[in-house]
């Protein structure tokens, strides 16, 4: 993903998946946090439709026994980035999207509320590709342009909003060469 634009809240860019995992943020013009994670179902394992099938609520619990405590859960992000850099949309930008769970930054908390939840297919010790980075960084750079509250000093991971909670995405992403790509 080389350049995309935002329209009505969403990528126009990308394929779009509505769920049914989210709802209205107390105030939308408070979006300024964006928070990066990771995610492979079951863990390690990628390039199938399990990430898709539990942000769209359809997941098969019994398609796998790691899935057991899925069961129920409802969760979203706004985007995933798949390894090969293609990007799915699943709740639009002015919505809350259910990804940061019990969570806290510079001392608010319940950060969906203000942040815009992206995943990256992937685990804590595993490589991103050049693909993904590409894609997060033109994806940070372009909402850094579209919502104010947003800077690079407020891109977060997971692990820096739930502490001791999460470890995402992890020792295996590259906060330094992202940086780089998203310097403005």
């Amino acid at each position: 993903m080389k350049s995309c634009s935002i329209n009505n809240d969403c990528l126009n860019e990308v394929d779009f998946h509505s769920s049914t995992h989210f709802n209205d943020r107390p105030n939308e013009s408070d979006i300024s946090l964006l928070v990066i994670h990771n995610i492979s179902l079951p863990a390690g394992e990628f390039g199938n439709t399990y990430i898709d099938d539990l942000f769209m609520g359809t997941l098969n619990c019994n398609a796998h026994h790691s899935f057991s405590d899925l069961k129920g859960l409802e969760v979203s992000a706004h985007c995933l980035i798949k390894r090969c850099g293609k990007v799915i949309q699943y709740v639009p930008f002015n919505k809350r999207a259910w990804h940061a769970g019990v969570s806290s930054f510079n001392g608010v908390t319940g950060c969906n509320d203000f942040s815009i939840g992206i995943e990256l297919e992937g685990a804590d010790t595993i490589a991103y590709t050049s693909m993904q980075y590409q894609s997060l960084s033109t994806i940070a750079k372009t909402l850094i342009k579209h919502y104010p509250k947003l800077t690079k000093a407020r891109i977060v991971g997971h692990q820096d909003i739930a502490p001791g909670r999460k470890t995402d995405p992890g020792e295996s992403f590259d906060w330094s060469y992202f940086y780089q790509l998203i310097d403005l």
